[in-house]
């Protein structure tokens, strides 16, 4: 059992991953409906796999954490599928985990046989990246809006619309996801406090939702 295991339950029971405007254009932009084929990368909770389905979207998920209870387990970087196989390819809040985040890029596009949706935290500075590294080891790094249009683009995907939106977090809540404590839980409230509330008890990032389309076949 890996880390991601163990935080299973508190991903599917998350307000902040189960709910949001976020989380709401992501699911508009895979534009669903019924018999709409999708695959959600990195599925973590369930909870874009379980709001397509709502919409009658028929949802494959996968994620490397067995313990996530996707329908596949496999990693990003490599997506056990055949080309083409998804009208839509989505990916929420996972590719700052990703250790080689251009190539799962690739892989989302290589399955997908129309769209792609990502969503992620876009990089702010170097103490909120040492916040996150110390709070997760999972974490790898967060991206520009540049950085994630050029992965785009080298997978072959051409942007149709972005939106940027902020994300609130109540900061014991997120600390305790990975059971985040004592003396590093107090670096990491040091590190984040130009983006914390002043009260210190929730602190605010900004996502970036993508969608891009597949360009003619190179």
């Amino acid at each position: 059992m890996n880390e991601w295991d163990n935080r299973a339950a508190y991903y599917r029971a998350s307000p902040t991953h189960a709910e949001g405007d976020d989380l709401d254009q992501v699911v508009a932009w895979c534009e669903p409906g019924p018999g709409v084929t999708a695959l959600d990368v990195a599925s973590g909770g369930g909870h874009v796999t379980r709001r397509l389905r709502e919409l009658g979207c028929v949802v494959t998920s996968c994620d490397l954490a067995a313990g996530m209870q996707p329908d596949v387990v496999c990693q990003a970087e490599g997506l056990a599928f055949a080309d083409t196989s998804f009208e839509v390819v989505v990916c929420r809040l996972a590719v700052h985990h990703f250790r080689d985040p251009a190539q799962a890029v690739r892989e989302m596009a290589r399955v997908s046989r129309r769209l792609v949706v990502i969503e992620d935290t876009l990089l702010l500075d170097e103490r909120v990246q040492e916040a996150e590294r110390l709070r997760d080891s999972t974490h790898v790094s967060h991206y520009s809006r540049e950085e994630l249009l050029r992965m785009l683009a080298e997978a072959g995907l051409r942007p149709l619309a972005e939106a940027e939106l902020a994300k609130r977090h109540e900061m014991d809540d997120w600390l305790s996801a990975t059971g985040c404590a004592g003396d590093t839980a107090a670096t990491v409230r040091r590190l984040l406090a130009h983006v914390s509330s002043p009260d210190e008890r929730s602190w605010t990032d900004t996502k970036i939702v993508l969608k891009a389309e597949k360009t003619e076949r190179r």
